[in-house]
């Protein structure tokens, strides 16, 4: 079979001849973006064949100069030899947003979530326990079976009643009770007054006792691992999910599950990336993997059905019906996280097709639903996910933003890594910018936070209008019609580590316009469902790893969100990994959680006809009704000046 070599990574994979080269670089774990499933329309995954013979598809997204250096797509080619290929840095995914570099910014970010402190008095009580028992060994006038004797201890003493074991460890039982001079460690998982014990182990184990929680997120996935004896993270590792080879969103990943063979392909492949984070946490913190009980994934609800193994077809379906919102305890070695051979894994619920256990971990980590006064929660990326409400009543929605936030169909759009823009301010006077990169690194592209600095300077200084349109009338060499349009010139190519200029172009402002102006239109619709005003909310949180870079004032200068004094943002970053790891140490937060998804009404924005009407209004910087946005207004007159 030939090999396939791939550089700087060096790693190598032996493939069939035939085999697609994209999918040759997901096997052998090398990273390349392709943020559209390996249709061939995105043109994001170049590479560069230097040794050997690939087939390839004709396709217009390389340049005939890129052809002639030996570039094709890896969603294109087949592999016909061994091969060496390298991956530009263009190409490369980068380090995963959780491991981001943080670079001192000018602007006003957001307030961090002082979670520690509004916790600080939850009771460490897990839903699994371990418990010591001393048992008396059998007689000849005491001939109770092994496993009777077990349950009538936990009887005895914690006034448990046992239902059921494990097999495995049914079958291991007799020999360790002896092995043990029956003294044990039973774990148990523990409901009411009834018990199923997980595992057996020999003498007092109890000190020694963790869980997992999981963020399983459409990009990166990101796992920690929790001391229960102390009910403190004590590792944290991420990586990408390794399904980013079918597709950038979850939309594609679902087309792509419904492909022969595709649901258990996107299963094995978020399990593989699960189960190498878990193993990665076992040896950092050099423990024993049987020490893990259990583990509590949180993610969206496509992302969570993806990790079961249940079909999501119909989520994409009027009526938008999810396989269920609630996913029981499962042994993890029988999803096919093999590291963890005694732990039980669970997801957190979800409220419906588009607003999941992701959300509902993050309200809870906020504690909003607990708050008698009114508060938003946002979290934005492909899916803009939103929740209103407070301790009487929530409501959520999700709106589809696109990928544009997350630096998908954007030209020069990427993912958070160094040397991507972060950070921009333009002269308003001379239309020269000002960059900052992650890592103070040459530039590559732009990142989420980047995009929202440039669009709202480009308004601000007056290079683009209310509509978003660029003036090419402006004199200035930075404004230009390009391959793709007019566009706008952040950094020459002499700067940048790609030596290609790097553009915002028309198309991608039009992106980034329609991105807010979804985002901004759902919140408007569910204010005026539930009858309050937006001038009437106190708080607004933000998750997810982009909202740490939001400068408040540019968020609010394009309109993606309401105008609300800066002080009332409050970023929550990872809520749904927060969220997770709360429900892994508490047995009442997970129950807590379950209420709150079951409190939560849904409405479903696609039925809504006053959708389309919130969203044309919304397709202006920052709004249709500029009086809605006063300091934005003055922001504008004071550049003019």
């Amino acid at each position: 079979m030939p090999r396939v070599s791939f550089f700087p990574d060096e790693k190598i994979v032996e493939v069939q001849v035939g085999e697609n080269l994209l999918r040759a670089a997901m096997v052998a774990e090398v990273y390349i973006n392709a943020p559209c499933a390996g249709e061939g329309t995105c043109g994001r995954c170049k590479v560069i064949v230097n040794k050997g013979e690939v087939e390839t598809r004709a396709t217009d997204k390389l340049t005939p100069e890129e052809k002639k250096e030996g570039y094709v797509l890896a969603c294109l080619a087949s592999v016909k030899s061994d091969l060496e290929v390298s991956i530009p840095r263009e190409t490369r995914l980068g380090r995963p947003p959780e491991l981001r570099e943080k670079t001192p910014r000018a602007g006003r970010l957001l307030t961090a979530l002082d979670w520690r402190n509004i916790w600080s008095g939850l009771q460490i009580d897990p839903r699994f326990k371990k418990l010591f028992l001393e048992l008396t060994p059998p007689t000849l006038d005491d001939h109770l079976a092994d496993l009777q004797r077990l349950n009538r201890e936990l009887k005895r003493k914690h006034n448990l009643q046992v239902t059921q074991i494990d097999f495995e460890v049914l079958k291991s039982l007799s020999n360790i009770l002896r092995e043990a001079d029956w003294k044990v460690t039973a774990t148990i998982l523990a409901e009411d007054n009834t018990a199923k014990i997980t595992q057996v182990e020999l003498g007092d184990a109890t000190q020694e006792h963790y869980a997992v929680a999981i963020d399983v997120g459409t990009t990166t996935v990101v796992a920690e691992l929790i001391d229960l004896g102390r009910g403190e993270p004590v590792a944290r590792t991420s990586a990408y999910n390794s399904q980013v080879s079918c597709g950038a969103d979850v939309i594609s990943r679902m087309v792509y599950s419904a492909k022969p063979d595709g649901l258990r392909t996107l299963q094995e492949l978020v399990i593989k990336t699960v189960d190498g984070l878990v193993e990665g946490l076992v040896k950092k913190a050099g423990i024993k993997p049987h020490l893990i009980s259990h583990a509590v994934a949180a993610g969206n609800t496509i992302m969570l059905h993806f990790l079961f193994g249940l079909d999501p077809r119909r989520i994409r379906e009027a009526p938008y019906i999810p396989v269920s919102t609630k996913f029981p305890w499962v042994k993890a070695k029988e999803l096919g996280v093999k590291s963890i051979p005694y732990a039980y894994l669970s997801g957190y619920p979800c409220v419906a097709s588009y607003v999941g256990g992701d959300v509902v971990a993050g309200v809870l980590a906020s504690k909003m639903s607990e708050k008698d006064s009114l508060s938003l929660f946002i979290d934005i990326g492909t899916n803009g996910e939103i929740v209103l409400g407070n301790s009487d009543w929530l409501i959520s929605a999700a709106t589809s933003a696109g990928p544009a936030f997350e630096g998908g169909g954007v030209k020069f759009g990427m993912r958070a890594a160094r040397g991507a823009i972060e950070s921009v301010r333009i002269d308003s006077d001379t239309k020269e910018p000002i960059i900052l990169t992650i890592g103070g690194a040459k530039p590559l592209g732009i990142c989420g936070s980047g995009l929202v600095d440039t669009l709202a300077e480009l308004f601000l200084s007056g290079i683009i209008d209310q509509k978003g349109k660029l003036n090419l009338d402006l004199k200035t060499p930075r404004l230009r019609k390009g391959t793709d349009g007019p566009e706008y010139v952040l950094a020459w190519a002499e700067d940048v580590a790609t030596q290609k200029d790097i553009a915002i172009t028309q198309v991608d402002l039009d992106n980034l316009i329609r991105a807010k102006a979804a985002i901004f239109a759902g919140i408007k619709l569910l204010s005026e469902n539930t009858g309050v005003s937006l001038a009437d909310i106190e708080e607004v949180y933000i998750a997810g790893a982009f909202g740490n870079y939001l400068e408040v004032e540019k968020v609010m200068t394009i309109g993606l969100l309401p105008e609300i004094p800066p002080e009332k943002f409050i970023f929550v970053g990872n809520g749904s990994l927060l969220g997770a790891y709360l429900a892994t140490i508490s047995s009442d937060v997970a129950k807590e959680a379950q209420d709150l998804a079951e409190k939560m009404t849904y409405l479903e924005l696609s039925m809504d006809h006053n959708f389309m009407n919130e969203y044309i209004s919304a397709l202006f910087l920052p709004h249709t009704h500029m009086e809605m946005f006063p300091s934005v207004v003055e922001g504008l007159k004071t550049r003019s000046k």
